[in-house]
């Protein structure tokens, strides 16, 4: 298997080949997903929230805000 760093340069001088502006924006525009998705840093609940949450949780099945699986999944198929 090829390690990472060849990978890259590989990628490179095939990239380099392009003359397709559009190409180019795409790449362009994922390279920024990417760097945003990278940025992102979760921090762990602290017990207090995560028993909060369970707390609330429970709150809501209590109170019927609850959904079936089979309507959130109907839901979902209409997400565009």
């Amino acid at each position: 298997m090829i390690d990472l760093k060849t990978r890259k340069i590989d990628f490179m001088q095939e990239f380099f080949r392009i003359e397709n502006e559009e190409a180019i924006s795409r790449f362009e525009e994922l390279l920024e997903e990417e760097k945003l998705k990278s940025d992102q840093v979760f921090e762990p609940m602290t017990m207090d929230e995560f028993n909060q949450r369970i707390d609330q949780s429970l709150e809501d099945i209590k109170h019927g805000r609850i959904k079936e699986v089979s309507q959130l999944l109907s839901e979902i198929k209409n997400w565009s």
